[in-house]
């Protein structure tokens, strides 16, 4: 990652993120400069610019541009926390925790309050080492050494092809891509059932991902005659070899592996944000009302309250946990609406 990258990404994005403040900023958060928000920003991109890039694969520039609407509408106190974090997954959770609405200059109301319906779009990344996704399958024949291949002699180790594969009837197994497995593309490990068939003697395999050390673990033990199984989650090589995946065997024996699931790394989740639908209350001429917006729909979180009303009389003194609360001012009846931005993580 140089240096001069970082810095270009800081500098291009600094005048976007002081016009969205400028648009947004209302109430206490209008007190704060836009020159400390932007130091903060600052901090956080030149910390973690390199860690995204190396990670993911992400341009640090374009990971910076699309964080923007996020720095810019996060409170100053998450955003203070995030700066200060000191891991990468503390930042994260610093920011979604102070995640806001975007507001457009059009959509404000006096006093700040918002008009529109907004949506959050929040960028959050795992980490790719140690976040895996498990995608379970259903169970399919990756290897069978008594169709394909023989026997694996004693004090041998044999290699088999896990992910990138049409058929696996090559080395024994199913005539398909094993629903889905073989066009996962490359993934970091696989859930597999391994199966010793008659050994010559007592002995045992051990699985281990493709031109690695073999560790000293048994997958399976055995004896002679056996026929035995173990389920293990075995990592596999992720390099540019055909095969992922050796086995060692003690004594000669036919092996049988079917996959059930693999763990694929993950790609850069997002928030996915819906919005929890509208309640409309009409508001007599001088009356109060507290309107109640539906319940975000299974599996989401609340991350924002959105208050309508269809005069600018009709001030709201109160909008948190889904609740519009509002006084009508104007001479006739008013409408007041309410509704919630639901969100909940999006894996790629």
């Amino acid at each position: 990652m140089k240096f001069t990258t970082l810095t270009t990404a800081l500098l291009l994005s600094a005048p976007i993120l002081l016009s969205s403040t400028a648009a947004g900023a209302a109430g206490p958060e209008a007190s704060y400069s836009r020159t400390q928000r932007g130091e903060l920003v600052h901090q956080i991109v030149k910390r973690w610019g390199a860690h995204v890039q190396e990670a993911y694969g992400t341009d640090v520039h374009r990971w910076a541009m699309e964080m923007v609407p996020v720095f810019a509408k996060t409170p100053m106190l998450a955003l203070r926390n995030a700066a200060d974090a000191n891991d990468f997954d503390a930042m994260n959770n610093a920011l979604l925790s102070g995640a806001a609405p975007s507001l457009a200059a059009s959509d404000a109301v006096p006093g700040g309050l918002a008009a529109a319906k907004p949506r959050v779009s929040a960028k959050v990344l795992g980490d790719a080492d140690k976040d895996l996704i498990f995608v379970p399958i259903t169970p399919c024949r990756i290897i069978d050494t008594r169709i394909a291949g023989g026997a694996i002699a004693a004090n041998t180790t044999r290699s088999f092809d896990v992910t990138a594969v049409s058929n696996y009837s090559f080395q024994g197994g199913d005539a398909s891509d094993c629903n889905g497995v073989g066009s996962a593309g490359s993934f970091a490990a696989a859930a597999i059932n391994f199966t010793v068939v008659t050994p010559g003697a007592a002995g045992y395999i051990t699985a281990f991902p493709f031109g690695t050390t073999q560790p000293l673990a048994a997958t399976v033990n055995y004896v002679a005659g056996d026929i035995r199984g173990n389920f293990a989650v075995v990592k596999l090589d992720q390099g540019a070899s055909a095969n992922e995946l050796s086995v060692y065997s003690f004594a000669q024996t036919h092996l049988v592996a079917d996959i059930v699931g693999y763990y694929r790394n993950p790609g850069a989740p997002t928030l996915e944000c819906v919005s929890s639908g509208d309640t409309t209350d009409t508001v007599a001429a001088g009356a109060t009302r507290n309107t109640v917006a539906p319940a975000c729909p299974a599996t989401y979180t609340q991350t924002a309250t959105n208050c309508e009303s269809s005069t600018w009389q009709m001030p709201f003194v109160y909008f948190a946990d889904g609740i519009c609360s509002a006084q009508n001012n104007s001479s006739g009846s008013a409408q007041l609406r309410a509704s919630r931005t639901c969100c909940r993580p999006k894996f790629n």
